[in-house]
């Protein structure tokens, strides 16, 4: 599991191997967290512009939540360098 997101990309990344790592499609999360299945795909696909409110349906829905805490200082993502 990715365990820190710097960008919508990333976000998305991470929320579908959550969802894939607890067996469930797209349209069942959408059951699950009150959130549209078109709008699950638009976020794991890394669109920008989504509602926090809907990320944080989502995070529940899988047993989730956000840490903010300072980045690290370790290797730069790929996204960093260029």
């Amino acid at each position: 599991m990715i365990d820190r997101a710097r960008t919508p990309q990333q976000i998305g990344t991470a929320l579908r191997a959550a969802r894939r790592a607890q067996g469930l499609t797209q349209r069942e999360l959408a059951s699950l967290s009150g959130q549209r299945q078109e709008l699950i795909s638009k976020i794991e696909s890394g669109s920008p512009g989504t509602a926090v409110s809907a990320i944080c349906a989502l995070l529940a829905a899988l047993g989730l939540e956000f840490a903010v805490r300072p980045r690290s200082e370790t290797a730069p993502d790929i996204e960093d360098i260029f």
